[in-house]
């Protein structure tokens, strides 16, 4: 049999040493000689260690004492003050909170005690409050640009577009932030993964308008795939605050071809707490009312994907898109990052628990999920 590897991080000096096999049985009337052997090694072993002992108090009197050499460790960063840290764990809960005046406006002047939140119709205690903005810094965001290539962009709404999104980006110049670009038509394609390099963001956007066109537009397969690079590449928490997670999906509203199923990108978008936002292109929607009119909903409005992940859709119906998608950034970044710890018996249960946020002063609140799903243990 191998030796029992020691343990990972067992310094060197401090090993166990692999015991040795004695043959403890003696026959009964053991020689005097055979006696006096191990009562030798007895006073042997007892003066190594008061040897061994008395080092090392002396060393330490001194002030110094002396190990064997061992290979250097990784040097760790000093850890920062406590109250910078927002530890997360998982059993906490999270959930982001948008909270609009009358007029539809953001608001942002709340506190911890303004908001109240239930857990399957009970209240429990707020755990983590993060604010969109601080006073030394702003709450990181991780944003995938999605962009439906099926064939109904003239060129120049492309320019446009690729003006829009860099003004989204550049809305968020001030936060630590990540930008990723992903096409869809027939199948789905990824220009840039994450990435914190404008140029590198820049270069994405160039390249939108030599890409080919699909005759499907696949837009929930889309959704689905953006969610899993979120999940794959962006991390929960940068500079110790959690971090907001969105897909910006710019699309003529009508999925076509699809083999995820709405409600399965819901259940996943709610699972890594994604909020989608939607930007609709003028459509066939629009062909069907009269101008200066609400357009028809679109079956991406029906499927409440936006809705039901915390995001807003819009439409693009203007010829400067700039307003828009500043806007749009700006409700990106608008929420509150509420969270609780569910009771013990909730947290392996594997089933699906509500979480409603209340708060003071007749505010419209808009979560980014409407509960979560328990991981069975």
């Amino acid at each position: 049999m191998g030796r029992d590897p020691k343990p990972r991080d067992a310094p060197a000096h401090l090993a166990t040493m692999p015991a040795t096999s004695y043959n403890q049985t003696t026959p009964r009337g053991n020689s005097f000689m055979h006696q006096l052997g191990r009562l030798k090694f007895s006073h042997a072993l007892i003066l190594c260690c008061a040897l061994i002992v008395s080092f090392c108090i002396l060393a330490q009197g001194q002030g110094q004492v002396t190990y064997p050499t061992e290979r250097p460790r990784r040097a760790l960063p000093a850890e920062p003050p406590a109250e910078e840290v927002i530890r997360i764990d998982t059993n906490l809960v999270s959930v982001d909170v948008t909270a609009l005046d009358a007029a539809g406006r953001p608001v942002r002047t709340l506190r911890k005690e303004d908001f109240k939140v239930f857990e399957d119709g009970v209240q429990r205690p707020i755990a983590l409050f993060d604010l969109e903005r601080r006073e030394d810094s702003s709450r990181p965001v991780a944003v995938v640009f999605l962009l439906d290539l099926s064939g109904s962009m003239s060129p120049e709404e492309m320019t446009r577009l690729q003006s829009a999104m860099r003004e989204f980006s550049n809305r968020l110049i001030n936060h630590p932030a990540a930008f990723a670009v992903m096409t869809f038509g027939m199948r789905v394609k990824t220009l840039q993964s994450f990435t914190t390099d404008r140029q590198k963001l820049d270069r994405a956007f160039d390249r939108l308008s030599r890409e080919p066109n699909g005759l499907s537009t696949h837009t929930y397969d889309a959704v689905d795939d953006a969610i899993r690079l979120i999940e794959r590449k962006a991390p929960v928490t940068l500079e110790h605050q959690t971090m907001k997670r969105a897909v910006v999906v710019i699309t003529d509203g009508f999925p076509v071809g699809d083999t995820v199923a709405p409600e399965t990108v819901i259940e996943r978008a709610n699972a890594a707490n994604v909020s989608v936002f939607a930007v609709t292109l003028p459509s066939y929607s629009r062909l069907l009312t009269s101008a200066g009119t609400t357009p028809l909903p679109t079956p991406l409005d029906i499927s409440g994907l936006v809705e039901k992940t915390g995001g807003i859709r819009v439409y693009a119906d203007a010829p400067d898109l700039g307003p828009l998608f500043r806007s749009l950034a700006a409700e990106v970044t608008s929420a509150y990052v509420i969270g609780f710890y569910p009771p013990e018996e909730n947290r392996g249960d594997g089933k699906f628990h509500t979480v409603r946020v209340e708060a003071t002063g007749g505010l419209t609140l808009r979560q980014s999920r409407p509960g979560y799903k328990a991981i069975r243990k």
